[in-house]
Formats: C-alpha cells, structure tokens, sequence
C-alpha cells in the first residue's frame, strides 16, 4: 500500500493544535496497522460496509428513502451484497469493482429501491482520486452515471433523487481524495528534498575533507621535502669541507641545526591546527612573497646559487594571502626539485623570475641542471609537479613543467590571474 501523507513528519513551520496532533497520531496508528496487514484491514472494513448494508435491508429502512417500496426482499439484499461486498478489492481494481456494481446500479435505480449501499460506489472514487491518474476517475464517473441516467427514464419526475445524492457524493469523494493526494505528494516532495539536501550535504562534507587532506598532504610535502633537501645538501658539502676546511664544516652544521629547527616549527604549527582547538593553534601567517629571500637565502645555504628577478609594475594592490602562498610553495618546490635532481654540477645554479604582466603574474624557475627522471620529464606525474598544478588551479591558475625549451636544464612556469586583487 502507498504511504500515506500523514505518515510523514509534520512540514517545518507548522504548529498543529492537541487535538490535531492526537488525530494525527491516531492516523499514524491506524495506517501503521493497515501497511502491516492490509488483507486484514481491508476484510474489517469490507465486513463492516456489509454488515451495515444487509441491516439496512433487515430493519426495513430502505423503504423509507424508495420510490417502489414493494421490490422483493431477495432482490434487495442481493444488490446491497454486490454495493459492499466488492469493496474487498477497491484498491487492487477499482474500476473492475465499478464495474460489477454498474449493473446492480441500473437494477437499484430501475426498481426504485434506491438502496443507501449504493453511495459506497463513492468509496472506491474516492481510492481511484487518491492513487490513479485523473482520466481513470472520468471513467469511474461514466461507471456509476450512466446507470442513473437510464433508470431516470422509468422515474422521470423522480431523476433528481436519482442522480443528485450521486453527484454530490461523488464530487464531494473525488475532492477528498484530490486533496489527500496532493498533500501526499506535496509531503513526498519535501521528503525527498530533505533526503537530496542532505545527502549533497553529506558529499560537500566528504569533499571539503578530501580538499582538506590534500591541502595538509600539500604542505607536508613542501615542508619536509624542501627542508630535508636543503639539509641533504648542507651536510653533502660539509663531509665535503671537512677534511679542507674545518671552518666551513662548521658552518654547514650550524646551517643544519637552523634548517632543522625551521622545520620542525613549521610542522608543529601545521600539526597544531590539526590537533588543537582553534582557538588554542599557532596562528603563525602563512608564507608570503616577502619570504622568498629567506627562502631562497637557506637553498643558497645548501650550496645552490639562485639569482631572483623583478619584472615589469607591480600591480597597485598585493596579491592575496592564497596566491602569494601558492607563489611560494611553487617557487619552493622547484628549487627542492632542482636540489633532488639536478644531478651533481660544478656550475649548477637557479634563477627565479617574477614577471608582472596586465591581469596576471608569472613565475619562471629555471635551472641548468640535468634532465629529471624520464616519468616526471614526459608527464610532469611527480607528487610534487602534482601538487603545484592543484595549488594553481585553486586559482584558475596554469602551471608547465618541463626541460627548458632553450638551453639544457628544467623550467617550471606558473601564471595566476589577478582577479582577487582589490579594484
């Protein structure tokens, strides 16, 4: 059986009276049996409309509303078993049970014993409202008018009692079950709005985690494998000094030490965000353009001369915090790559370029380095060269990796749009 509209939540918003809400429940109740046994509620009900019709005829009140009192009693307890008894089936086939009751109907009205079962037509109109299309119940109206409509020849000073009460009732059943139907779907629609919200809720949620994890992987990633690269080749070139120059070895260990410190910083305040309270984490800001020197002074540190270059008017407005991170980041991870696999070079050196373009910034990171492996040279498929593209899309961004079309070496070129920028 369909569920009905008042098994659903009361719609948000409303307030029903007590008494609407005990109806409400009693409804709830009583259509809970009816889901759980409709054979058994449908017989009660059925039972019901029998019992009452058969008393109808036994107590003689049938005769009190007839145009021909004198109809044999047989003949008239057989019709008000075939008004009632085929309520049995008004769910499954209701116009199959409109149509056994029609010759009944014709037989009723023609004899004149305008029997009162004969209004239980009006309940399997109203099941057809409720749960078929709207033509079914033109059909059904044909059904149970066309009957009357004929029998008013024999009687025709007596068609209105005929037909009116039939009218009413069936205008009266096809509304109710209108109404019922719309509230049902209406109920139906916001159920399953609730359902749809929640579960695009439930996907943004699992998507903002997703982002939110590689974001964390991202900043890992540059964290720990620029500073463990810059720290691999401090201490390659302090072995190196050591036997020549116990001074510089010195030097390249203390280097070490300050690297090693920055970076288990930076990673207890990424940490610390993940595991405090917010408003108990590091809320030291992020890096910026302004860091680029003290990056680029630790990459020089490690033996890796870098060379930085301004290019053409600065925008009248800084960049926003998300892009000049992204900027940095990029401009880390090339120079960690360079270090990584440049290869060893007696003359190895990096030059990093900002290019300040109308609308856009560009960044160009060239080393003269050897070509990287043959996997992150055809198809830049490196996590790292992975991570600098999704930082550069967050901001419709582009970035290209690859041997530098000029000279030998590796060129990475990153250009942000400046749509952010206060106007």
């Amino acid at each position: 059986m369909t569920q009905d509209a008042t098994d659903r939540p009361t719609p948000p918003g409303s307030d029903p009276t007590p008494l609407t809400r005990h109806l409400q429940r009693l409804l709830q109740r009583v259509r809970a049996f009816d889901r759980r046994r409709p054979a058994l509620w449908n017989g009660t009900l059925t039972a019901f409309w029998v019992l009452f019709a058969v008393l109808d005829v036994s107590t003689g009140g049938w005769r009190t509303v007839a145009l021909d009192a004198q109809v044999p009693q047989p003949l008239v307890l057989t019709m008000s078993v075939a008004f009632s008894a085929p309520l049995l089936w008004r769910r499954s086939h209701p116009l199959a049970v409109l149509a056994v009751m029609a010759p009944f109907s014709l037989a009723n009205a023609w004899t004149g014993a305008v029997l009162q079962a004969s209004l239980l037509q009006e309940i399997v109109v109203f099941n057809i409202a409720v749960r078929l299309p709207m033509r079914t119940l033109a059909r059904a109206g044909v059904l149970i008018a066309a009957p009357l409509v004929i029998a008013s020849a024999r009687f025709p000073d007596d068609w209105s009692q005929l037909l009116l009460p039939h009218v009413w009732m069936f205008a009266i059943a096809a509304l109710a079950g209108i109404v019922v139907r719309t509230r049902k779907e209406y109920t139906e629609a916001l159920v399953d709005r609730a359902d749809r919200l929640e579960r695009e809720r439930d996907q943004q949620a699992r998507l903002a985690a997703a982002e939110e994890r590689a974001r964390i992987a991202r900043e890992m990633h540059d964290i720990i494998g620029h500073n463990l690269s810059v720290i691999t080749g401090l201490a390659d070139g302090g072995s190196y000094a050591a036997a020549r120059s116990p001074e510089r070895a010195a030097q390249a260990l203390e280097a070490i030490g300050t690297t090693s410190r920055q970076a288990l910083a930076e990673l207890r305040r990424l940490l610390g965000v993940l595991r405090d309270a917010p408003e108990d984490a590091d809320r030291t800001p992020q890096p910026t353009l302004d860091d680029l020197d003290a990056l680029l002074e630790g990459v020089r540190r490690a033996g890796l001369p870098v060379r930085l270059s301004v290019r053409g008017t600065p925008p009248p407005h800084p960049l926003g915090a998300g892009r000049q991170l992204t900027v940095y980041r990029v401009v880390q991870e090339s120079l960690t790559n360079t270090l990584k696999h440049a290869g060893p070079a007696p003359d190895l050196a990096a030059a990093v370029a900002l290019v300040h373009l109308p609308g856009a910034l560009e960044v160009l990171i060239t080393d003269n380095g050897s070509p990287r492996p043959a996997g992150e040279a055809s198809a830049g498929t490196g996590q790292g060269i992975t991570g600098m593209r999704a930082r550069a899309s967050l901001y419709d961004g582009t970035l290209e990796a690859g041997p530098s079309p000029a000279e030998p070496g590796w060129r990475v070129r990153l250009r942000l749009p400046l749509e952010d920028s206060p106007s």
